[in-house]
């Protein structure tokens, strides 16, 4: 695996996984944050989301660049919307960056493989199974940028230890699998919860019985 070295991205700990050239919308109001979002438009630079969960800072991110500055507030809180670009790997953390409020470190990119438009048949009856589950219609198919695992990512249940996973994984093929295995555990339960929040529904009206032939 080849990697490039970058000293000292500028790093925003989040309790999320951002992914590549996934759009994320954020408010900023900390002063540390504040320093590294003004100082990336000033400088026309980037800033690396690596996911903080269970008390940690977890060792892979997204390296992610503002493309918009939606509105800045009189006490200096902006809301941005911000572009993912490549994953990273955190070779050494500083808290904070010397003369600086906020985080950075040193690290290397992760070359993953060139991104695939090639969908699981399997994976897409059953992402649609699940949306038909939960009666809710997503749009799904819309990027034509995005592997299609990081696609759906943020929108078929994961935990945000799964979505972590999926994220460090190397190829389409291994993350489409991964999601298939994770719906056809879900969607059952999925479809027990509906059956259940029917028969709740009908509790205390006339219903209509089977004839039970016995």
């Amino acid at each position: 695996m080849n990697s490039q070295i970058m000293l000292l991205l500028p790093l925003f700990p989040l309790n999320i996984v951002a992914f590549p050239h996934e759009d994320l919308n954020l408010k900023i109001f900390e002063p540390r944050y504040k320093q590294l979002i003004n100082e990336c438009i000033e400088q026309n630079s980037t800033f690396g989301i690596p996911s903080y969960f269970n008390n940690k800072l977890q060792g892979y991110g997204t390296e992610m660049t503002v493309t918009q500055l939606v509105r800045t507030y009189p006490n200096g809180e902006m809301d941005i919307r911000t572009k993912g670009l490549r994953i990273f790997r955190i070779i050494d953390f500083h808290n904070p960056v010397e003369g600086k409020l906020y985080a950075g470190g040193e690290i290397s990119y992760v070359n993953h493989e060139e991104i695939s438009e090639e969908i699981s048949h399997e994976l897409l009856n059953l992402v649609e199974k699940f949306y038909l589950t939960i009666n809710t219609p997503v749009n799904y198919l819309s990027s034509t940028h995005q592997p299609f695992s990081f696609r759906i990512a943020h929108k078929i249940g994961l935990s945000l230890e799964e979505e972590y996973k999926l994220l460090i994984t190397k190829t389409e093929q291994e993350r489409q699998k991964m999601l298939i295995v994770h719906l056809e555990k879900i969607i059952p339960i999925m479809q027990n919860i509906e059956k259940t929040k029917a028969r709740i529904a009908l509790n205390g009206h006339f219903k209509e019985t089977d004839f039970l032939n016995f």
